[in-house]
């Protein structure tokens, strides 16, 4: 997500922001709800060394032209150009729409869904953006409702108003949980004004990867530095990079009752395979997998041939999965393929190797530079680290959530009921 640099007086403005525009909305319509951030505000104002009083009066003396509205399908190009304008991934109209008309949560509930929310000046032209994706999650044996945002995006001249679009998100009372997976640093200071809590299992603040094309790595490491002269040291670089890797990556092959395959796309083994893991797994918060919702998640990725689906299958049934799916980083050229997810129904996380292994060889025949494994849960990297891959820490924690009912709120400060992984939040989306 992309967002301003929040310091503690902008968060003091961007707050009082919120409580003129909501207390405006609620008198002309008593049904608007909204957050009350009165003691976020009361100690922000504490920390500026502003009084009420002072406060009330910059308050009082403010004009404000700005609104905010429920986006629509037809805000596309001007969301779109907002977010090619600060560097976000920007997805075709009909991928775009995609998110929503063909998503099978939105469809039970769109009357009730909003798909987002824009920011207007006072010429209606779009200055701001935050997407509202609806997921469906499971515990316990019941259904919860998450929202997860798509590109908080605000021009620049409007930061003071990017917590107004925040507000109408977390202010959604029809939904049960709030989560995020791909909140960075700068995001961060903003959505801390809402209090969610960090995820407490998986290494979200660490990247474990592979490098599978050392020339194409090494340029594009090169290219992050901003070092001259980086192409004539491509060559030199990788051949280092290329002896490190050669001495630590393994190949683990399968027993002989089990059959590694590709597959082009998720078939009704795959809504088996669901039911008979949430019944195992029933204590464990677990986003819908069914094979409906897999083919809207990857659809257009498995149409470019950008998402791999790796089996481990004995005879028909099939016992885990991996998926795997292209998350290039294009400013600095670089080819990356992320795992996405790992499940299996038979509590052998030791299947994940060979699935690795077929994933690391095929981005080493494709030219893709680098396999990556972000949040990723303890005892599943304890069997990933056999591959010896390289380690990085990130800038910040990526996975947040906040709760919304007393139920989830006491279930999820237990590390027991959480296993997320790239399929969750929006980090894959």
């Amino acid at each position: 997500m992309r967002a301003a640099h929040f310091g503690s007086a902008a968060l003091l403005l961007q707050l009082e922001l919120i409580l003129d525009l909501r207390a405006q909305k609620v008198q002309a319509d008593q049904q608007v709800p909204f957050q009350l951030l009165s003691y976020e505000l009361l100690r922000l104002r504490c920390l500026c060394g502003r009084t009420l009083n002072e406060s009330r009066s910059v308050t009082a003396t403010r004009t404000t032209p700005m609104q905010v509205r429920g986006a629509s399908l037809d805000d596309y190009l001007q969301i779109a150009e907002l977010e090619t304008r600060y560097g976000l991934e920007t997805k075709t109209r009909e991928e775009w729409e995609h998110l929503w008309v063909n998503n099978p949560v939105y469809r039970q509930i769109e009357k009730n869904w909003p798909i987002g929310w824009v920011l207007e000046d006072s010429t209606l032209k779009v200055v701001g953006y935050i997407g509202n994706i609806p997921l469906l999650y499971e515990l316990n044996g019941k259904q919860f409702l998450i929202a997860t945002t798509r590109a908080w995006v605000v021009d620049s001249a409007y930061r003071s108003y990017s917590l107004l679009l925040l507000d109408y998100f977390f202010a959604q009372r029809n939904v049960d949980l709030f989560l995020t997976t791909s909140l960075n640093s700068e995001a961060f200071e903003g959505f801390r004004s809402f209090e969610p809590s960090p995820v407490p299992v998986g290494d979200w603040d660490r990247s474990r990867f592979w490098i599978t094309n050392y020339s194409g790595f090494a340029a594009s490491w090169l290219r992050a530095r901003e070092m001259p002269f980086a192409e004539p040291l491509t060559y030199p670089l990788s051949v280092l990079q290329s002896i490190k890797n050669k001495l630590g990556t393994k190949y683990v092959p399968t027993n002989g009752r089990q059959e590694l395959q590709f597959c082009a796309g998720f078939d009704e083994r795959f809504d088996t395979f669901w039911e008979e893991l949430k019944r195992k797994r029933s204590q464990v918060l677990l986003s819908a997998r069914t094979r409906e919702i897999l083919n809207w998640h990857f659809r257009y990725a498995l149409a470019r041939s950008e998402a791999w689906i790796i089996c481990i299958c004995e005879q028909s049934r099939l016992l885990a999965y991996s998926i795997f799916y292209r998350q290039d980083n294009p400013r600095l050229g670089l080819k990356r393929v992320r795992m996405a997810d790992f499940q299996t129904i038979v509590d052998d996380d030791s299947l994940l190797l060979p699935m690795l292994s077929c994933a690391l060889d095929r981005c080493r025949k494709t030219g893709i530079h680098m396999l990556e494994i972000i949040g990723i849960r303890q005892e599943k990297a304890q069997v990933i680290d056999k591959l010896r891959p390289h380690q990085r820490k990130l800038p910040s924690w990526l996975a947040f959530y906040k709760a919304n009912r007393p139920q989830l709120i006491e279930s999820l400060k237990d590390a027991k009921h959480w296993h997320l992984s790239c399929f969750d939040g929006d980090i894959s989306l």
